[in-house]
């Protein structure tokens, strides 16, 4: 690989990795995640290749607030679609929480854990 890194995934620190990792694998219905260390650290990979999701169990997880100056989001996911109001439905039915609906391109939710994410027909 030489000097350069390749950007090989995110990681959402979390209090159960495996029901998280089953929530974005249904939302980006990708294949059942890899299991490690008994669960404490769970794999999604990407079937069109590119960077991949990883879950990791901490011990007194706080969610990120959203919006909030006080405790700011520090990262989230933007997720790209065609069709916004049928990828909302789906999103509310796999668990997702809406945050905000108010930008006419796009809506940020939050995951059954508190991370925000968007979905963006950008």
């Amino acid at each position: 690989m030489g000097a350069i890194p390749t950007f090989g995934s995110t990681v959402y620190d979390c209090p159960d990795p495996v029901a998280l990792a089953g929530f974005y694998r249904a939302v980006l219905d990708w294949p059942a995640p890899e299991v490690h260390d008994g669960g404490d650290w769970v794999r999604l990979v990407n079937p069109l290749g590119g960077a991949r999701l990883e879950f990791q169990q901490v011990a007194d997880y706080h969610a990120p607030s959203w919006p909030s100056v006080d405790e700011p989001q520090q990262a989230h996911l933007d997720l790209d679609v065609d069709d916004l109001e049928a990828a909302h439905t789906r999103v509310l039915s796999l668990g997702a929480k809406l945050l905000d609906d108010s930008p006419a391109t796009f809506r940020v939710y939050a995951d059954p854990v508190g991370h925000p994410f968007c979905l963006c027909a950008c």
